[in-house]
């Protein structure tokens, strides 16, 4: 075992190289920084002060509250796009007034043509991609590093978000707060209620860091309070003052659940069922820095996952959809890994997210993806001054194969500079056996939103190193990455990613150890000032990764040669790709019973031509289809795909997605189809019931999931759920029940 003793020269020159990279890089930007260009080209500095009132307005979706006269009308709103600073086509009016207990929000949001409003989105949680939406961003420590992201609609849905870098969020993250909205004859209202309860803050501090967005679909218009280069996020705020006298009371939230769950089997047969009591305790050790508690923990009403049709040779990734990992995720990320190649479309989505040190969805999964208890854990997460804090640990029940484990995450960066950050972090043990694993890393993180004529720097490095008995040398990951993003004119980014054969990160997430991954992109966005079309873009993105003991082994260079966004949301896609792959190793491509097809060591080059067309998602009817061929390996492929959805009124939607590919190969042919039907019915904007139903050719299953869902206010839910599946043993298209679970789960969160 190494102990952490970097006795590699060879590690020790690369982690000199990288930190000496970040410095310089620094440096460079900051020579272009004099204070007179930093007052030239900072945020535009606006501020307005929120005003307390003893009585808290009434939640009806009407500003006819005496409390409201008192708010200083916020008005000064401008597009973000299509123009940039243009006039908004509709205007807005902000107040903001507060209580001991709670942040009060009106806006009143004219319209024309209020018939036209799009509000498609009845269902809590979900996000509001086609709906004309209300935007607000808080972001209590007005550090300008992170924030929390509310939006809702005309529905009145509560949507929030947790910004998990300065500029990406997780929409899985959600707290307690309350909307009420309605419509007025030509204008709709919202009026939103955010319990200080709900929200980490610096009670001595009484400016806020807040802004404001709004959206009109059909006009693909956003508009905003302050923003740059188009864009709004927690480095790109404005201020809201006068915030003193804030009570979150005890600071304790007790949420007791119960869970009867009804397992069945039937090949072979079997059944099980559990009566399962769980409880999480939230409490707010300060202001700013909170403790939670967990026992018994139960996921029974977690969502189901999407399939996925894997042509690759390396591991599909599929995201944490389980509440207790995402609360405060944001504070556990680490180096930008995932945002190196984030939105690259030549690089796939496992390789984005690989070399994670930390991946929540490893916790709780054997390694098989069964379920595996977790009796207790623990965790403290929050901000202290500079500081940002995030430590999990975890126990996990034993299983069959592992025996009973203790998990340890810990993750501490600091602010630094005006929004950078640098920080480390720790793992400690291996949820899928009993061996000692640990990992360390340390990363930093540059950012700059005041280079001249209003454009942008990110750039980050980062290097960790695992610790696993009986892997000795070879087992760290490096990188970097540098972006110059623009949402008009040119943009560039590039990074690079290595990951060396031994780097085993057990509470991580690697599916291509022993590469070296660089990839880049440059494109150009245009705004027309008027026609049809708002926007046209057309780039470049590669991806190369090279094995670190020499040769290619990937290269994808996916030409965006044009991209078109209508001023109705309407999108065109054309695209050429080409591909070089080198296989070492032969590798299964299509795997069912009595039928195989292996891809054969050697050097593949082949070329694909892509077309996409997509509809508006705020129309009653929309849908996208997708065409793909050309050349596959030493062969060739035809994909099609597509999705309808069938937006029949705001209580009931239908959609459908249909992917098919057809490939002939020397050693064989076949064809994969993946299906799904997603349904919903909402009986009010309380109760639910939704319906996923998804099949593939491949393991021939029929999976569906069924929930019935009751959320009478935030922090209460109730759950019946059932997953049935099906299938065709023989493969000859008769389908037989093959499992059925049955759940039903009630959450109640108590607060103090």
């Amino acid at each position: 075992m190494q102990h952490w003793a970097l006795t590699d020269s060879g590690l020790l020159r690369r982690f000199l190289w990288f930190t000496l990279l970040s410095s310089v890089t620094s440096s460079l930007v900051a020579q272009e920084l004099t204070q007179e260009t930093l007052l030239e080209n900072r945020v535009e500095a606006k501020s307005f002060r929120a005003i307390r009132v003893e009585n808290a307005p009434v939640m009806d979706g009407v500003l006819d509250d005496p409390v409201w006269q008192q708010a200083q009308v916020v008005t000064d709103f401008h597009q973000s796009r299509p123009g940039d600073h243009a006039a908004p086509s509709e205007p807005t009016e902000l107040y903001v007034v507060y209580t001991s207990d709670a942040l009060y929000i009106g806006a009143r949001m004219y319209d024309q043509t209020p018939e036209l409003i799009a509000a498609p989105t009845i269902r809590h949680g979900l996000g509001l991609p086609f709906d004309d939406r209300l935007v607000v961003i808080l972001d209590p420590f007005n550090q300008g590093r992170a924030g929390y992201r509310f939006e809702t609609n005309l529905n009145g849905v509560r949507h929030d978000a947790l910004y998990t870098t300065p500029t990406q969020f997780s929409l899985n993250w959600n707290t307690i707060w309350e909307t009420a909205t309605k419509a007025e004859t030509n204008a709709w209202v919202a009026e939103i209620e955010i319990p200080f309860k709900s929200l980490p803050f610096d009670p001595s501090l009484d400016t806020w860091g807040f802004n404001f967005g709004r959206g009109i679909r059909r006009k693909n218009e956003e508009m905003a309070w302050v923003s740059l280069d188009r864009q709004y996020n927690p480095t790109i705020m404005g201020e809201m003052t006068g915030m003193s006298g804030m009570d979150q009371g005890v600071g304790l939230d007790i949420v007791p659940s119960f869970a009867a769950v009804q397992q069945r089997r039937f090949n072979p047969a079997g059944s099980l069922d559990q009566y399962n009591p769980s409880l999480d305790a939230f409490y707010r050790l300060t202001p700013s820095l909170n403790a939670a508690l967990t026992f018994n923990t139960d996921f029974s009403a977690v969502e189901v996952d999407n399939r996925q049709v894997n042509l690759t040779r390396f591991n599909l990734f599929f995201p944490e959809r389980r509440d207790f990992f995402n609360n405060d995720s944001e504070l556990f990320q680490f180096g930008n890994i995932t945002g190196l190649a984030r939105g690259n479309n030549a690089a796939g989505g496992a390789s984005q997210q690989n070399a994670r040190p930390y991946f929540s969805r490893k916790l709780g999964l054997a390694g098989d993806g069964s379920p595996v208890d977790i009796e207790y854990g623990g965790r403290i997460s929050g901000r202290v001054g500079r500081f940002n804090i995030g430590t999990l640990a975890i126990r996990q029940a034993d299983t069959d194969t592992v025996a009973a484990t203790d998990l340890l995450i810990s993750r501490v960066s600091a602010n630094v500079l005006e929004d950078s950050q640098v920080g480390f972090i720790f793992t400690d043990g291996d949820p899928t056996s009993n061996q000692e694993n640990r990992v360390v890393g340390a990363d930093f993180q540059y950012i700059n939103n005041r280079l001249p004529n209003g454009r942008r720097l990110f750039s980050s490095v980062f290097f960790q190193q695992s610790d696993t008995p009986g892997l000795a040398g070879d087992d760290a990951s490096y990188g970097f990455g540098i972006g110059y993003p623009a949402s008009v004119g040119v943009r560039g980014r590039i990074g690079y990613k290595a990951v060396e054969e031994n780097f085993n990160p057990a509470m991580g997430f690697v599916n291509n150890a022993g590469i070296g991954d660089f990839t880049a992109d440059l494109g150009y966005t245009h705004f027309f000032s008027a026609g049809i079309f708002q926007t046209a873009f057309a780039g470049v993105d590669l991806q190369r990764i090279d094995l670190l003991d020499g040769g290619l082994q990937t290269e994808v260079v996916n030409y965006r040669l044009l991209e078109l966004e209508t001023t109705q949301r309407d999108r065109f896609q054309l695209a050429y790709i080409t591909n070089e792959e080198v296989v070492l190793d032969r590798f299964p491509i299509y795997r069912r019973p009595g039928e195989e097809v292996y891809i054969e060591a050697g050097v593949y080059q082949f070329n694909e031509q892509s077309v996409n067309f997509q509809t508006a998602g705020q129309r009653r009817l929309s849908g996208s289809l997708t065409y793909r061929s050309g050349d596959f390996f030493n062969g060739e492929r035809l994909n099609l795909s597509g999705r309808v959805t069938w937006n029949q009124s705001r209580y009931f939607n239908l959609s459908a997605s249909y992917d098919w590919n057809d490939i002939q190969l020397p050693q064989g042919s076949f064809t994969t189809r993946l299906s799904s039907i997603n349904s919903q019915v909402a009986f009010s904007p309380t109760l639910y019931w939704i319906t996923l139903a998804q099949y593939d050719n491949i393991s021939e299953e029929i999976g569906i999931n069924t929930r019935l869902q009751w959320i009478p206010r935030a922090g209460q839910e109730g759950f019946i759920v059932l997953n049935y599946g099906l299938e065709d043993r023989d493969r000859n298209n008769s389908f037989k029940t093959a499992s059925s679970d049955l759940s039903l789960k009630f959450r109640y969160t108590f607060r103090f």
